[in-house]
Parts: structure tokens; C-alpha cells; sequence
């Protein structure tokens, strides 16, 4: 109740501002003055990158080689029989002493289960816990019973299909030293990026979410955990009371907590998880909307302590409001839109008006094109043709898949009951689909 109260405040708050005002001056000046800002943070953030590089290029930065915290590895999996025991066998070989590997069946109705106690008979390091199928739903119900069993000092996070280098937590355990850290996320790589179009586009937009990150790590902004390949110490999770059950986005929830509670969230752009992408538009949808159902959701719900905290720094105060803004724009682009129509067609508006709120458009489409576009230069060492084509594309999925969910999501919030709707991300489907590839094949040669 509490989330739909506040988001109708807003919504018709916007409502009525754009209404109201539209009648005295040209309310799409006020958007373009909200872009504006957004533009002028995004360059800040940037130029506060490039100063952060140089500045390390001169005076690196000395790692405590005594810094070695013992890591509890948590992979929760539901139904995952397909890829978990390669994603286990892959991190058995991390060059790191001091770690244990948690693997958590969740209540899964295939044999997760069978494989996960075989790995235990045969692995020192791992320990299998087989849920019961009464226990509460969720992945941070799993992570919390796993992390009473945990010994770490530190918490490693990893989805049932991850695979790293073995260097991973050589390059990813000295950012948590610091005592403000309370969690440091690895860069995100999509493993089968070159299977279609959606897996590039994915790819691509994980390279644009590396930019954002990266950016808000140097003004020492609100950096984000993203789930797959976050390292939490333990005396943060602690201290927020662990992972929030009633929650559909996990790594979410628990970053804005620990902003909140003053805590630091760093992000290492050397340490890699690779991860495989959804190869069907559905099932992306489905996980897109979790996404930015829990991003909306713990806004909502946070934004009263957020407001009061006492511990959370004014740069990730400022930095989360920001990025607020970027789920605010959209809701005004339609707005705009729809009341701007609704006077042209009652002829209280010449039909004119619309072009500025087109022209407003245009110029928000082009700085996403723009950052995604730069995002892939740096990132992934795209030739300026490739960068150019691979940011449109992606910026034409990007429209597609978030526009009209974050209008959905309002919706739902505004009007439908709440629901722990996970979603679950299905593991395994591009061997299943190179399989059917070589079945066809072959019948294709024999016939």
C-alpha cells in the first residue's frame, strides 16, 4: 500500500503539473531542463572517471597481499541439473586458499538435487544444501538459510551458470578491504553474445550498464550489486539485517540498504563473471520486468529512510536521485504526450505544440545512442562503424523492451495486488538449442 500511495502521489503530482502548467508556459522546457541536469551529472561522472584512471596510472593503487578473508561461495539453484555442476568444477579453480563453495538446491523439480550431493561427495570445498520444498520461496530466503551454514568473512554471490578466470577473486577481494566497503560487484560479460540478435543486444547493454557503474564508482556514487559475482563482507549484511525475503530482486534491494546504512558499494571492472544471455524474446521479457518491478519497488519502498538516513553519503544521495530521474523522464515523455494530444484534439492547442515534445524526444533517444555508442569504443573495442551501428540497434531494443514495461509496471503497482512473481532466468537453453541445430543436421544429411 505503501509503494502504490507514493507512486500515485507522483504520477498525478506530474499529472497535474504538466496540466496546469501548460497553460502559462511550455512544460517541455522543463524536461529539457531535467535532461539537461542529466546531462551535465553524466559528464561530471565521466570526467570524474578519466581523472580516477590518470590518477591511478600515476600512483597505483598497493594491495595488502595479508588482506585474504576467508570467502563463503553461495549458488542457489532451482532446476539448474543442465549447468550447475560445470559452474562449479569452473570455480574449484580459483587461485584463492581460503574458500568454501555453498551450492543450495532450491526446491527444484528435476535432479539439481542428485548432482549437487555428488559434487559434495567428491569436492573437500563444497557443501550441498538441499532445501526442503515447504521452505519459504526466493532467493534471498536460499541465501539466508545458506549463510547460517556460511564461515566467510566475506560472501560471494554466483548464479547457477557462472564461470570466472581463476584470478577472479586475486582481482576482486582487495576492493572490499577498505572499512566503509561493505560490497564490491564484478563486471558482468555475456558468454554467447554472438549467438542472435538479442544476445548481442544484451551484450550491449551490459557494456552500458559498465559505464554507468563505472561513472558512479569514481564520484563515489550509489553503485549497484547486479546479483551474479557481488562480494559482501559480512559485517555489512549484518548490519542490514541480511537479504530482504519479501523482495523479487535480491542484489537491489540490499544495495540500496547499504547506502542507506552509509556503507560504500564499489565496482571492479577487472575481476569478470561470465554469464549466458536469454536467447528468447519472452523469457527476456519476463526477466526484464523482474528487473525493473524490484528497481521501482525498493525506490518506493526506501525512499522515506533514504530521506531521514543520517549515514548515507550526500554523493550517493545525489547519485541515486539521478538515476531516479531516468524512470521519471519516461512517465513525462508520455504525459506530455497524451495531454498535449488530448488539448490538440479538443482544439484548445494548435497542433504545432507536439513538436517540441517530439524534437525533446529525439534529443533523449540520441544521448542514449550516444552513451551506448561510447560504452562500446571503450569496453568492448568496437571500430567506430561497428559502435555506431551496434548503439542504434541496441538503442532501438533498449525502447522496446523498457519503455513499455516501465509504463506496465506502473500499472500493476498503481493497480494490481503485489506478488512475489519471481520469473526465474532458465539456465542451459543455448546447448539445448545447438543440440536441436545438430539433430536437424543430421536428419537434414541422412534424408
Amino acid at each position: 500500500m505503501k509503494e502504490r500511495i507514493i507512486l500515485f502521489i507522483i504520477v498525478f503530482g506530474l499529472g497535474i503539473f504538466i496540466y496546469i502548467f501548460q497553460s502559462y508556459f511550455n512544460t517541455v522546457w522543463g524536461l529539457a531542463f531535467l535532461c539537461a541536469l542529466m546531462t551535465v551529472y553524466a559528464l561530471f561522472s565521466s570526467l570524474a572517471y578519466k581523472i580516477k584512471k590518470r590518477k591511478l596510472q600515476k600512483y597505483p593503487t598497493v594491495i595488502n597481499e595479508d588482506y585474504k578473508p576467508f570467502v563463503s561461495i553461495m549458488i542457489p539453484a532451482h532446476d539448474e541439473e543442465s549447468v550447475i555442476s560445470n559452474t562449479v568444477e569452473n570455480i574449484l579453480n580459483l587461485d584463492y586458499e581460503n574458500f568454501e563453495i555453498i551450492v543450495i538446491d532450491d526446491r527444484s523439480t528435476d535432479n539439481t538435487a542428485s548432482v549437487i550431493k555428488d559434487l559434495e561427495k567428491k569436492h573437500d570445498k563444497v557443501i550441498a544444501l538441499i532445501r526442503d520444498k515447504s521452505a519459504f520461496p526466493g532467493k534471498s530466503a536460499v541465501l539466508n538459510d545458506a549463510l547460517k551454514l556460511a564461515k566467510g568473512e566475506a560472501i560471494l554471490v554466483f548464479d547457477a551458470d557462472a564461470t570466472v578466470d581463476s584470478d577472479f577473486l586475486k582481482k576482486l577481494v582487495p576492493q572490499l578491504e577498505p572499512k566503509d566497503v561493505g560490497a564490491v560487484q564484478a563486471r558482468k560479460v555475456i558468454r554467447n553474445k554472438d549467438f542472435n540478435w538479442l544476445t548481442r543486444c544484451q551484450s550491449n547493454e551490459y557494456s552500458f550498464d559498465v559505464h554507468l557503474q563505472l561513472s558512479r564508482d569514481s564520484v563515489k556514487g550509489a553503485v549497484e550489486l547486479r546479483g551474479n559475482g557481488e562480494l559482501i563482507k559480512r559485517k555489512a549484511l549484518e548490519d542490514i539485517g541480511g537479504w530482504n525475503n519479501y523482495t523479487i530482486t535480491d542484489d537491489l534491494d540490499m544495495s540500496t540498504r547499504l547506502h542507506i546504512k552509509g556503507w560504500d558499494v564499489r565496482f571492479c571492472l577487472d575481476a569478470v563473471v561470465y554469464e549466458e544471455a536469454i536467447i528468447y524474446v519472452i523469457p527476456l521479457f519476463r526477466q526484464r520486468r523482474r528487473w525493473l518491478e524490484g528497481t521501482i519497488r525498493r525506490y518506493l519502498e526506501y525512499s522515506g529512510a533514504a530521506l531521514r538516513s543520517k549515514d548515507m553519503s550526500l554523493r550517493a544521495s545525489v547519485d541515486m536521485m539521478a538515476y531516479i530521474s531516468e524512470f521519471i523522464m519516461p512517465l513525462w515523455c508520455v504525459m506530455e504526450f497524451l495531454i498535449r494530444g488530448f488539448k490538440v484534439l479538443a482544439k484548445d492547442a494548435p497542433p504545432h505544440t507536439l513538436y517540441s515534445s517530439i524534437f525533446i524526444s529525439c534529443i533523449i533517444g540520441l544521448g542514449f545512442f550516444t552513451a551506448i555508442r561510447y560504452a562500446l569504443r571503450r569496453y568492448d573495442n568496437f571500430d567506430r562503424l561497428k559502435a555506431i551501428k551496434e548503439a542504434f540497434v541496441t538503442s532501438i531494443y533498449l525502447l522496446i523492451i523498457w519503455f513499455p514495461l516501465e509504463l506496465f509496471i506502473c500499472f500493476k503497482i498503481l493497480f494490481l495486488k503485489k506478488d512475489m512473481n519471481w520469473g526465474k532466468t532458465a539456465h542451459g537453453l543455448i546447448r539445448e538449442e545447438e543440440a536441436s541445430q545438430k539433430e536437424k543436421e543430421k536428419i537434414r544429411i541422412k534424408n
